[in-house]
């Protein structure tokens, strides 16, 4: 065998197992030439796409005693001031009602889903915290406390309501919608 031959064959050995992964057909070797089958391709594992779990309440979630009944609502701006208003009778130690102070730890903001009863659909994350990670379960919770928010039929659809939860130094908040 030549120099020559022997090249050929190297680069047709090569150069086949490339050209079957692009899709074009493989030069057929040389007679008499050994066909070694190109290596079988290696799968590489791919990660199952994780979906960002739904916020729940947490398992310590402690409701209040003596909270009042919420009221009927029939408008959007109703069904805020009453959920604000709950949401700070339901968590006094864990609010703050003076003026929101010059800097802020972090805000959070969610905007909760009722169901006709006024209890708690979904909530849904619009403004993660930037620092105080523990701060975006803290308000959650505080919402499940509250909870129900009045019975929101007679009013529009949708039943839902945005509120942003300002949070201090101490980890106490105030709603957005208070203040």
């Amino acid at each position: 065998m030549t120099l020559a031959t022997a090249c050929q064959r190297a680069t047709a050995w090569l150069i086949a197992p490339l050209l079957a992964a692009c899709g074009a057909a493989p030069r057929a070797p040389a007679p008499g030439a050994a066909v070694v089958p190109p290596p079988a391709p290696v799968a590489s594992p791919v990660p199952a796409p994780v979906a960002p779990a739904a916020p729940q309440p947490s398992a310590a979630l402690n409701k209040p005693k003596g909270l009042p009944a919420p009221k009927a609502v029939r408008t959007h701006e109703e069904l805020r001031r009453q959920a604000a208003d709950r949401i700070v009778m339901a968590n006094p130690e864990r609010t703050y009602m003076t003026p929101a102070p010059s800097h802020l730890l972090t805000v959070v903001v969610l905007d909760v889903e009722l169901k006709s009863d006024g209890s708690v659909r979904k909530i849904n994350v619009l403004r993660p915290p930037r620092f105080g990670p523990e701060t975006l379960q803290m308000a959650i919770d505080a919402v499940h406390r509250a909870a129900p928010f009045g019975d929101v039929r007679r009013m529009p659809e949708p039943w839902r309501f945005t509120e942003s939860f300002l949070f201090d130094e101490d980890r106490r908040f105030k709603p957005r919608s208070l203040d």
